[in-house]
């Protein structure tokens, strides 16, 4: 029957049907969405919630994103305060606003408001509305529309999210922050309170001014909440004790260069990191403990990164120090790409092992070189001879890696490098040239703690996994707490190098030169285990110092953002007590396990390195699978000398019964010249006995001039053009040495093998021979 009556009304009143279904419509659409578009605040925090810094929003106001949860405190106060029928009305009080007008009718202005909370969110969306009667019903209507589309608990939020506390302080959470430094959760009873009434009025907010005003509107508060017995007496006893903020607090920037670099790509939200916030405010004094050095010669910026090795998660962030803006403080040096200086020697190192191209402990050559005109030179400028390779990466030698370099190939070891993904390196083998080991090229310190992070990852998984790896090892770190690595399926396929290749590097670099005070590291227990390399850059730029043990890689750079070097700005002397000081606040662990199935124990010549001859003293030590196909030793010879083994003979002086056969080590002659300053135990072949006929042997090697290689004349303090002085190596310095410049005769040479000579400008020959019969020739050009 009532269908039929409303069938009815609806043919005789189409008109007023139609407006009815356009209200309804309207009602149903009336209320935007969402309904708050102001920007805001760009918040990054610890995984649990802790603040480590925000950004302001693009509009000047600190506002953080809205608020997913109130604290149980605000809540009861801002109830009690604003709208004690919050739970029981749908949007509006008509008993609240009929008081509201009765007061303000007689008081002959407003004294009372009655909008409950829900009226006031609407009230901050419609921002900018005049206050009129209107107005007030349009509020009246969109906060039954907000009721009936959200819960109770999300209008709470918006309101906690949107009101007003002064100046640019908008929200709950900015407001607990910048009035008592404390995030909202924490505030106290009283806090809370004081919160609850300011946006009721936000003039009040002025710390150090109209104290007793707010002191009276937040006690009322509170004896209100003691009347409904949401706290106690003594709670309330207290509270009201508790004094008012009398300053504003400056949010905390644990992590400035991280929100920063966040800010880019999240801005506006609410972002939760990985950073550890103990560790994080750890190293920041760290580096500011250290700036406070550096500063005093004229070095203002460093970078500090900490990533766990399994989740490869960033615990620690420090971008730069706390400078000024003359020294660039703003700028995040980690993800800044600088000349790399020595980082890249142990992927070297560890792809020649991997290829079976280099054996642990094998002597690499240690002189005075010039390849293609490029001359290499050590930190120190001094030379070993010849140095066991894990020595020259522990030592980082500078002329080895670049000797090895070449061997190697730059073109197959740059393409190689693409493999790790450094940002900085941009450019083709040709560009960079040989230097590219020593600092020629550029990364940053993200990409290359990434790397070391891969190497060891690759490492840990091999023994994790019974000898497998990971196909995507060299994963991107990651900041967000809710990101998680992906290393890919399991493959019996190395990923770039071996597990086997890779301790072996490892076990060199533990035996770097510790920074000063800590030299006697290794002969305590205690200890920390750990792989690290330092680099420094041309002319003292840059300092790097990157380490790793089994659970962490950290990374510390130090030098000047604009590019100045300055003197003593080392790795070793800069950048390594950062590292260590940053290590002794991790966890110590293990060293690394030995990845068996990856190395094979084997005979090595115990003075070369090299896979032992049959002339070697030997000694057994783990090298690469792949190292059993290298080369044997070739610097031992069998000698034969007479029976009192001073002088070496043949079956032209001495019958062959009375002849001693003895194996020798015996290296060539440049390398020989420098190694035996270095090596007291290391024996010179003796000299042939008088009587013998000597058997011809190349002896003798140039130290200057190098392989074309050209030179200026020296010019002395009057003007006069100084000389210029040859230099070679003799085995035999007794020896005399004859030279000749274009074939003509300038000069013999005994013990001391140096020729002073002023030659013409433009090409010459230069001849040795000593008397023996061994010559040698090298060219050189003289430039003015």
């Amino acid at each position: 029957m009532i269908r039929i009556k409303f069938k009815n009304y609806i043919k005789k009143h189409p008109k007023r049907f139609i407006v009815f279904g356009l209200v309804v419509i309207w009602y149903y659409f009336c209320l935007p969405t969402p309904l708050f578009e102001n920007p805001t605040a760009t918040v990054i925090e610890t995984k649990n919630g802790t603040l480590l810094g925000a950004k302001i929003a693009s509009d000047g106001q600190w506002r953080f994103p809205e608020t997913d949860s109130v604290p149980n405190k605000f809540k009861a106060c801002i109830i009690a305060f604003e709208d004690q029928q919050f739970y029981r009305h749908l949007g509006f009080n008509p008993v609240a606003i009929l008081k509201a007008i009765q007061e303000n009718s007689k008081a002959g202005k407003v004294v009372r408001g009655g909008s409950t909370i829900t009226q006031q969110v609407i009230r901050l969306s419609r921002k900018g509305q005049r206050r009129t009667y209107f107005e007030k019903l349009k509020e009246l209507i969109l906060a039954t529309r907000l009721e009936l589309s959200t819960s109770k608990e999300n209008i709470l939020e918006l309101y906690a999210s949107h009101a007003p506390y002064g100046g640019n302080v908008v929200g709950i959470d900015m407001a607990a922050w910048r009035y008592f430094g404390l995030p909202a959760y924490q505030l106290s009873w009283a806090e809370s309170a004081t919160l609850a009434v300011l946006p009721n009025a936000p003039s009040l907010i002025y710390p150090g001014k109209n104290q007793e005003r707010l002191k009276q509107k937040r006690n009322r508060l509170l004896e209100t909440l003691l009347q409904q017995s949401t706290i106690d007496s003594l709670t309330y006893e207290l509270a009201i004790s508790e004094t008012l903020p009398s300053k504003p607090y400056v949010l905390p920037q644990t992590a400035p260069h991280l929100l920063d670099r966040i800010a880019k790509k999240h801005t506006g939200k609410r972002i939760q990191t990985t950073i550890d916030l103990i560790v994080q405010k750890q190293v920041n004094k760290i580096v500011s403990k250290h700036y406070e050095s550096l500063k005093q010669n004229e070095v203002h910026n460093m970078a500090v990164l900490i990533m766990d090795v399994d989740t490869r998660k960033v615990l620690s962030y420090v971008g730069n120090t706390r400078t000024d803006k003359n020294h660039q403080k703003d700028v995040d040096i980690i993800k800044a790409n600088r000349s790399t200086g020595s980082t890249l020697k142990p992927l070297l190192y560890a792809a020649m092992m991997d290829k079976g191209e280099l054996l642990p402990q094998q002597l690499v050559s240690d002189v005075p070189t010039v390849i293609a005109g490029y001359t290499p030179k050590n930190y120190d400028e001094s030379y070993s001879g010849a140095v066991p390779a894990s020595r020259a990466l522990a030592r980082s030698l500078n002329i080895p890696a670049v000797r090895l370099l070449q061997q190697y190939g730059l073109q197959r070891f740059r393409e190689e490098l693409n493999m790790f993904k450094i940002k900085g390196l941009t450019y083709s083998a040709d560009h960079y040239g040989l230097s590219l080991i020593v600092g020629g090229a550029e990364g940053n310190l993200w990409d290359l703690c990434k790397t070391y992070a891969g190497f060891t990852g690759t490492l840990k998984h091999f023994e994790d996994t019974s000898s497998e790896y990971f196909i995507n090892e060299f994963a991107e770190p990651i900041i967000l707490a809710d990101d998680s690595v992906d290393f890919g399926k399991k493959t019996s396929q190395k990923p770039i190098y071996g597990a086997g290749s890779i301790w072996l590097t490892y076990e060199a670099m533990k035996k770097v030169n510790r920074p000063e005070g800590d030299e006697a590291w290794e002969f305590y227990d205690s200890s920390k285990e750990i792989a690290w390399k330092t680099g420094t850059s041309f002319g003292n730029r840059d300092a790097w110092a990157i380490g790793t043990s089994q659970n962490h890689v950290i990374g510390v750079w130090i030098g000047n953002a604009d590019g100045e070097g300055r003197p003593g700005l080392t790795g070793l002397n800069a950048a390594a007590p950062v590292l260590f000081d940053v290590f002794n606040l991790l966890p110590d662990s293990k060293w690394f396990p030995i990845p068996y199935d990856d190395l094979v124990m084997t005979n090595v010549c115990s003075k070369s390195g090299f896979l032992a001859s049959n002339h070697c003293p030997t000694k057994q030590m783990y090298i690469p699978i792949s190292g059993r196909e290298t080369r044997p030793c070739s610097l031992h010879k069998l000698v034969h000398l007479d029976l009192s083994m001073q002088y070496r003979v043949n079956s032209s002086c001495e019958p062959i019964t009375e002849i001693i056969h003895e194996p020798w080590f015996v290296l060539p002659p440049l390398q020989e010249y420098f190694f035996k300053t270095n090596n007291a135990d290391y024996r010179s072949l003796p000299p042939y006995r008088s009587d013998c006929i000597k058997e011809s042997q190349a002896r003798m090697d140039f130290i200057f001039p190098k392989k074309n290689s050209s030179v200026y004349l020296p010019k002395g303090f009057d003007g006069k053009i100084n000389e210029v002085v040859l230099k070679i190596a003799h085995t035999d310095p007794e020896t005399r040495v004859f030279w000749y410049i274009d074939n003509q005769f300038v000069g013999t040479t005994k013990q001391f093998h140096e020729m002073p000579v002023l030659p013409k400008v433009g090409d010459h020959l230069i001849t040795i021979v000593d008397e023996k019969g061994n010559e040698l020739k090298r060219k050189l050009t003289v430039k003015e």
